[in-house]
């Protein structure tokens, strides 16, 4: 093998063509409940990026190991083909965004390939096709059918630059930013279709602590979104306007309210502006509903009070937001902090009217005032200096206000609101209605599905506004002259439900095969990227419960288990075309393989966490890469008598405990290989990848250690390059089909068996633990007592006792250890040793941790004396402590066998 490695070039080609030949990534529609693995499916921008291979390695890696256990699995892949991008990178070329659409998948597809993602690309689907999107203007006739679809005036989000509206979600940041552009958001008043999203906003948020197998991260970021809250509206009269309601979640406080607050654009401050310089001011160019702190000015109204009766002053203030709740608020300074600041900055009473519960409180004496000039007191507590409910606790105030104030009223509030899904523009789904004079809008029945695009008209504003021959139609109710709705649909909608399509992709009479989307869904496990923790994430749950309800799906939520995967980053900064700081997989394909790519990312941090790209790591895996090659095709060269075994036959070959022939290192090797395989799987199981290749990869040095060390027992050996190439195959597919079949082996090792082990998890960590200690003790007394040149280590495990008395330690919840250790007869008379060992279990009961048996340990310490004797170029002795010197056998303890170094 030369220094530049094996040839990646043609191990690569060689087996994704092989793989094509045998279709071995096809999941068959009679398969029985596949595992389901899907990476959130990519907008075709022209190229992958690190991201994507990120993402899709991520699931791939995982498909192929669930596939190697046994399991069928499910792992489609297509793209999320409509949106703007694609609409103006047309404009720029004088082209359509269609053609530029599938040229960029092709690219892609291709980009895909040569990473040898072992995807179903008889499932592929491209949701810019009439054949899928007709779905989406059947499901949208659906939701109508429902009552979940309505068209109204309202004030939307509206992006100038892309001359289209914006869902709240789509606008970003302090500064209110269009997700795509990054332009300033406007708002304009526009008639608008939108998705009752709300409708299932308590089954959206009550479902999220079911979510299990999703980030808490996640699961916070829709409880915050949906936002629901529980309090009571009641009415604050204004002079001249009459009652405005107030929503408040603290109603106990309302003797404290003195100032009233409304929201700059609730329409009362509106008409103030056109009326008062000073408001219009504040409305129009102060207002900062994302700054540091809290903003208003003062107007001439008051409000009144509807419990007390009194006058209190009207502010338009910038920390109400008409969105939440009512966008009018009484404000209680002394209660809670926001409106505290502001009252501190305006020069508003602070009174306080609750007060902490003491913890003596007889019920009766009102508790002392909190002291609220510096800060607010938010919690619950008693109720002072309000009336008939004073010496109220704050709970019971609220229920007795909300009952007996006329104008009160339980009430729940969201901040989650309808999904505006309109869009002003062509490259999306056209929305399937028809607006007639006589009947308003129909929608279209579902067989003139689908309603399909028209060619594009490269304009300004809405294209579809300019398609007049495709704009005039018949009414489906009448017959008489109308017009197309010309708004398409936000690509979110395609989105939604992708995953379902996966399941019957060439269906031609419905969007899915429901027997077998109910047989194979949900996901079972889902990869990308957190800034979809809302938009995505959120709708595809609230489409997959309308379709529970509608059209018999048996589940009601779409993904199981959610992996958020982190960023690619270049010297701690996110890679984008705009920074010059892009690294391009396909340079990286070229120059070292898709394998070495895919090892590094994978290996570099666990899946959630962001990660540096570095060039120096990727060299460095790819060395790793070339060893290991060179390791397994010359022993391949070798022609061991072994070399024609089966796979099983070399997992059995590690459980023949009567095998005479293995002296210690050999015994080593094969704990170290069914190590591997113990810990390995459980970390591939939790998607630690980063785990369990360094598994894989230690595993590989030590064999490499191994041959150099000794002359290796055969079957020992090939199990272990056997397991290390399962092992990485998730990974490293194609040099790990390249070595299987140099180690002989029939099939393909993506459809070979996970390797199987005979020791748990927890053994092979006592057992590592021991070793690693020991190693590291030998070292400190070498340095410690200056020893250069050492003759002999003898190194002796604990007597029996000792693991006796640790065992009723780890056990005991007595406060006198000691006496029950004397308890026993066989402790007992070892006296002042027993006492002493004793004591030092008593002061160390918190950190003591379980260990080997005696036995245990004197097998693996023997086994892995050669890493010591390589090290200090000595003999090795280990020993039993009733074959050892008292003076020696006294130092040792059970985890932690005593060594004495022979000069």
């Amino acid at each position: 093998m030369s220094q530049e490695g094996y040839d990646h070039t043609a191990v690569e080609n060689r087996w994704q063509e092989a793989w094509d030949d045998a279709a071995v990534y096809h999941t068959p529609d009679e398969a029985d409940d596949p595992t389901y693995v899907l990476g959130m499916y990519p907008y075709p921008s022209g190229k992958l990026h690190m991201g994507h291979v990120r993402n899709y390695t991520i699931t791939d890696a995982y498909a192929r190991y669930r596939r190697m256990r046994g399991d069928d699995v499910l792992h489609p892949m297509g793209w999320d083909a409509f949106g703007l991008p694609a609409e103006n990178a047309a404009k720029e070329r004088d082209t359509n965004p269609r053609d530029w659409t599938f040229d960029c998948i092709d690219t892609m597809r291709g980009q895909m390939r040569s990473m040898g993602f072992g995807y179903d690309w008889e499932r592929e689907i491209t949701t810019c096709t009439p054949e899928y999107y007709r779905w989406n203007q059947w499901l949208f006739t659906r939701f109508a059918d429902a009552g979940l679809v309505e068209r109204r005036d309202a004030e939307v989000n509206w992006c100038p630059s892309c001359e289209t509206v914006l869902a709240d979600e789509q606008v970003e940041g302090d500064a209110e930013l269009c997700w795509r552009c990054d332009t300033p958001v406007e708002t304009r008043d526009l008639d608008q279709w939108f998705l009752k999203i709300t409708k299932y906003a308590d089954e959206l948020l009550e479902a999220i602590d079911d979510l299990e197998g999703w980030p808490n991260s996640v699961r916070q970021m829709q409880r915050n979104w949906i936002g629901r809250q529980y309090g009571t509206t009641l009415d604050f009269k204004i002079e001249g306007y009459g009652p405005v309601e107030a929503f408040t979640t603290r109603v106990d406080t309302v003797h404290g309210a003195t100032f009233f607050a409304l929201a700059p654009d609730h329409p009362i401050s509106e008409e103030l502006a056109a009326a008062d310089d000073a408001v219009h001011e504040f409305v129009h160019h102060e207002a900062d509903p994302d700054g540091d702190e809290p903003n208003g000015v003062e107007t001439d109204l008051t409000a009144t009070n509807p419990v007390t009766g009194e006058e209190i002053p009207v502010f338009v203030a910038d920390f109400v937001l008409s969105d939440v709740g009512t966008g009018a608020l009484m404000a209680v300074p002394a209660h809670d902090e926001r409106d505290h600041a502001f009252a501190t900055k305006m020069g508003v009473e602070i009174r306080p009217v609750v007060a902490p519960k003491p913890e003596d409180w007889d019920g009766e004496t009102a508790p002392e005032a909190p002291d609220v000039s510096e800060a607010a007191f938010t919690d619950d507590g008693v109720v002072i200096n309000s009336g008939e409910y004073s010496g109220l606790d704050s709970e019971t105030a609220r229920e007795r206000l909300t009952e007996e104030v006329e104008s009160a009223a339980e009430s729940t509030q969201y901040q989650l609101r309808d999904w505006g899904i309109s869009r002003q523009r062509y490259w999306g789904t056209p929305i399937p209605v028809v607006h007639c004079d006589d009947c308003g809008p129909v929608t279209v029945p579902d067989e003139d599905l689908p309603v399909e695009l028209p060619e594009f008209i490269n304009t300004t504003g809405n294209p579809l506004d300019a398609a007049e021959e495709w704009k005039a139609t018949t009414c489906p109710e009448c017959g008489e002259p109308a017009t197309r709705e010309t708004d398409t649909m936000d690509t979110f909608v395609d989105s939604s439900w992708y995953f379902l399509r996966y399941v019957s992709p060439d269906l031609d009479d419905a969007p899915f095969d429901l027997d077998r989307a109910n047989d194979w869904m949900p996901v079972d496990q889902y990869v990308g990227g957190i800034e979809h923790a809302v938009m995505h994430l959120l709708y595809s749950r609230f489409f997959t419960k309308v379709l529970a309800d509608e059209e018999g799906l048996d589940h009601r939520e779409p993904f199981t288990n959610l992996l958020a995967q982190g960023m690619v980053q270049l010297e701690g900064e996110k890679m984008s075309k705009s920074k010059g700081n892009v690294v391009s997989p396909q340079r990286i394909v070229d120059e070292y393989g898709a394998d070495t790519a895919r090892l590094f990312m994978m290996q570099a941090a666990q899946p959630e966490r962001d990660f540096d790209w570095s060039e120096e790591g990727v060299r460095s895996t790819h060395r790793f890469l070339s060893r290991l090659s060179d390791l397994v095709e010359g022993y391949a060269a070798g022609g061991a008598a072994s070399a024609d075994a089966t796979a099983d036959d070399a997992d059995a070959a590690d459980t023949d405990a009567d095998d005479a022939d293995r002296d210690e290192i050999d015994d080593y090797v094969a704990d170290e290989v069914d190590a591997a395989v113990a810990i390995a799987g459980a970390e591939y199981d939790d998607l630690t990848f980063n785990v369990a290749l360094r598994e894989a990869q230690d595993l590989v040095r030590t064999l490499r250690s191994y041959r150099g060390h000794a002359d290796p027992d055969p079957d020992t050996y090939e199990r272990g390059l056997d397991v290390a190439v399962r092992l990485l195959a998730p990974v490293v597919p194609h040099l790990a089909e390249e070595l299987w079949e140099a180690l002989g082996r029939d099939g393909f090792v993506v459809e070979a068996d996970w390797p199987t082990a005979t020791v748990d998890r927890e053994t092979v960590e006592r057992r590592r633990r021991l070793v690693t200690n020991t190693r590291e003790d030998v070292r400190d007394i070498v340095e410690v007592a200056g020893i250069e040149d050492p003759e002999r280590i003898d190194v002796v495990v604990a007597p029996d006792w000792k693991y006796d008395a640790l065992e009723i330690a780890l056990d005991s919840d007595a406060d006198n250890l000691i006496s029950e250790l004397m308890a026993e007869s066989h402790i007992r008379e070892r006296g002042d040793a027993a006492a002493s060992y004793g004591q030092d279990l008593q002061a160390n009961r918190e950190a003591l941790q379980e260990t080997l048996s005696g036995g245990a340990e004197y097998d693996a310490l023997r086994a892995a004396a050669w890493l010591i004797e390589r090290e200090f170029d000595a003999p090795v002795r280990v020993g039993r402590a009733e074959d050892a010197d008292e003076s020696v056998v006294r130092k040792a303890e059970p985890g932690r066998p005593a060594i004495d170094i022979v000069e």
